[in-house]
């Protein structure tokens, strides 16, 4: 019990109260059942462990009360500090994931600053001192512009939601595999 206490360090005192009591409760019961405190002990697991899973559960009840990168972050490392498996299944897919949201948001500034860029050249080359010739109409070259400028601004707020979708994906995934680890 005085390791899972140790082990508890950094959760509210309540909560690390509440899962003492369970945990005191587990013992009564088999001592009443006729078991040793060693194999209630050896039953309920390593105390290591057991405060490792509910550390990691309460930084992921942190992230989902307070959204942030960082509150993220730490519930990722959390769970993978639960295991090298958690490495390989939660770290995996999260880089990949957040690699391909980064894609998204770099096309989508890139479209934005062509469609700047080539709405405000074609209205400003008139008055430059070199004419390049790209056979293009301007109201086709300011329309295209314009085009290219909605398009990355719908692929920025369609990120953006994306990302919200990724946070609470996240952290609904590590609640699974919390709860997984925890049966």
């Amino acid at each position: 019990m005085e390791q899972l206490r140790n082990g508890l360090k950094g959760i509210s005192e309540e909560e690390i109260e509440d899962i003492l009591y369970d945990y005191e409760e587990h013992f009564d019961i088999g001592l009443s059942k006729g078991k040793t405190e060693e194999e209630i002990a050896k039953e309920l697991g390593n105390p290591r462990n057991i405060s490792k899973t509910y550390r990691a559960s309460a930084t992921i009840t942190t992230a989902e009360n307070n959204p942030s990168p960082g509150n993220l972050f730490k519930a990722i490392l959390a769970a993978m500090a639960l295991g090298f498996f958690n490495l390989v299944i939660v770290l995996g897919p999260f880089i990949a994931i957040v690699g391909l949201l980064f894609a998204l948001y770099a096309i989508s500034v890139g479209f934005i600053i062509g469609g700047v860029g080539s709405f405000f050249g074609t209205i400003a080359a008139p008055f430059l001192p070199y004419r390049i010739n790209v056979g293009m109409h301007p109201i086709t070259s300011i329309s295209f512009g314009i085009g290219l400028t909605a398009l990355g601004v719908l692929i920025m707020i369609g990120s953006f939601y994306l990302t919200k979708l990724l946070y609470q994906g996240t952290i609904k995934y590590l609640r699974w595999n919390i709860d997984i680890i925890k049966r």
